[in-house]
C-alpha cells in the first residue's frame, strides 16, 4: 500500500476521534487561525497536517505532506520546523502567538523555561519534518500537552491527534 494512502487512512480515522476528543473551535476562530497561519507557515494548510502526540515526557509534533510526492511542501516544512525549533530552543515562541494569540495554552510556561528544561528535537521525515519536545519537569509536560491540544482546537481542519506514545522515552 503507498505511503499517502496509510497516511490518508490514519487521518480519516483519526479525524473521527480528534472530534469526539477535543471541542472544535469556531468556524469564525478556525478561519482566523488559518488566515494567520499562512503569514508565519510556508506550507498550504490544505496541502499538509499537523500531528499531535503527546508523550510520557512531553510531545512530538509532525507536519506531514499529504502527497509524498509534493516535495516543494516537504521542503516549506521542514524549513519552517527547523527553523521554529531554533526559535524554541532559545525561548522565542512568538510565531505560536502570532497565530494562536499571547492567551495561548501552555504557551505562558513554555516561555518561562529555562535554557535547556525542554530538549527540542528537530528531525526530518520522509514526507516532512517532526520536532520531539521532552522533559523531566512536570509543569512543563503539562504545559506541553495544553499546548498541543490548543494547536489540535485551532487547527482542526487540518491537524489530528497522533497516538500516545508513552512508549517513546
Amino acid at each position: 500500500m503507498k505511503y499517502s494512502t496509510v497516511a490518508s487512512l490514519l487521518i480519516a480515522c483519526s479525524v473521527s476521534v480528534s472530534a469526539q476528543a477535543l471541542e472544535k473551535a469556531s468556524e469564525q476562530r478556525l478561519d482566523e487561525v488559518a488566515q494567520r497561519g499562512a503569514h508565519v507557515m510556508p506550507f498550504n494548510l490544505e496541502q499538509t497536517t499537523h500531528v499531535f502526540s503527546k508523550t510520557k515526557k512531553g510531545g512530538v509534533q509532525q507536519v506531514i505532506a499529504k502527497d509524498s510526492s509534493n516535495i516543494e511542501q516537504i521542503k516549506f516544512i521542514r524549513e519552517h520546523l527547523s527553523k521554529i525549533s531554533q526559535e524554541f530552543m532559545q525561548g522565542d515562541f512568538s510565531d505560536p502567538a502570532k497565530i494562536h494569540g499571547e492567551a495561548m495554552p501552555g504557551l505562558s510556561e513554555l516561555r518561562a523555561a529555562q535554557p535547556g528544561q525542554i530538549k527540542i528535537v528537530y528531525k526530518e521525515l520522509p514526507n516532512g519534518a517532526e520536532i520531539d519536545y521532552s522533559t523531566d519537569n512536570a509543569k512543563l509536560i503539562k504545559a506541553i500537552h495544553k499546548w498541543f491540544d490548543a494547536q489540535l482546537t485551532d487547527h482542526s481542519r487540518h491537524a489530528i491527534p497522533g497516538h500516545n506514545m508513552h512508549h517513546k522515552q
